[in-house]
């Protein structure tokens, strides 16, 4: 870049919804912060490219698309958003756009960060922020698993009830849904369960449902998947098991 000449950037701004503009994050609001700070730091705000309506949860966005082919094309060093959430939400999305585009190449800028990768702290910062997104993401998804696990060793029924069982209106003292029992589906899981063990496959069990008339849990046809869901439950450690005790039990 000349001496005296200024930098330019792209700026990038999105909303989840096209009327969105609770917390100042409406498309508007957006661009004038991006002006404000363009002006504070003698940058060239070439164009500000915009995405209505779409989520963060993918790259697959026409303005992001634009916005990054610009840099691609020559016409900026640098992209400039409000926050790094208006880029995207996915910890490896962000690995993605790092690896491809603002490791080496292009400058990334940050209103709300403070990230301007320009500078060692801006790209300390960066780096900080991706180690602790995808701590916190693992740290959820472990709290997520220990807790289903615990559920499960408490008998609770997790999921979609499955064939032979239903969910009522009524709440046990933890306030959890109460299931119950339907002996006409058991009757059909049991049906599956002694086919299985006469050595029919998957879809000559599926053809013997159909011909008897017993219906599936959402009336639909029987299918060899189908009759593989309903066994993989019976031969798993899942809280939907046939069973002929506890009734009735409870839901989470």
């Amino acid at each position: 870049m000349a001496h005296g000449q200024r930098e330019k950037v792209i700026g990038y701004v999105r909303v989840s919804t096209e009327g969105q503009a609770d917390g100042g994050v409406s498309l508007e609001a957006q661009r004038q912060k991006l002006a404000a700070y363009a002006l504070a730091l003698d940058l060239e705000l070439v164009d500000v490219i915009e995405d209505a309506g779409y989520s963060a949860k993918t790259l697959a966005r026409p303005g992001l698309q634009v916005a990054l082919k610009a840099l691609a094309d020559g016409r900026a060093s640098g992209l400039l958003v409000v926050k790094l959430d208006r880029l995207t939400r996915s910890v490896r999305d962000l690995g993605t756009l790092v690896d491809e585009y603002f490791g080496a190449r292009f400058s990334l800028l940050s209103v709300g960060d403070a990230i301007d990768t320009r500078t060692a702290a801006g790209r300390l910062v960066l780096n900080v922020l991706t180690s602790v997104a995808q701590w916190e993401r693992e740290a959820t998804s472990e709290r997520t698993r220990e807790a289903l696990a615990h559920l499960r060793r408490e008998g609770v029924r997790l999921g979609r009830p499955a064939l032979g069982w239903t969910r009522a209106d009524e709440r046990d003292a933890d306030g959890r849904l109460l299931v119950y029992k339907l002996d006409d589906e058991l009757a059909t899981v049991n049906r599956i369960i002694e086919l299985r063990g006469h050595g029919l496959s998957l879809r000559a069990i599926a053809s013997a449902l159909t011909n008897e008339g017993r219906p599936t849990k959402r009336g639909g046809e029987w299918r060899p998947v189908t009759v593989h869901r309903v066994l993989r439950r019976q031969s798993c450690d899942s809280p939907w098991r046939a069973s002929t005790e506890g009734t009735p039990a409870s839901s989470s």
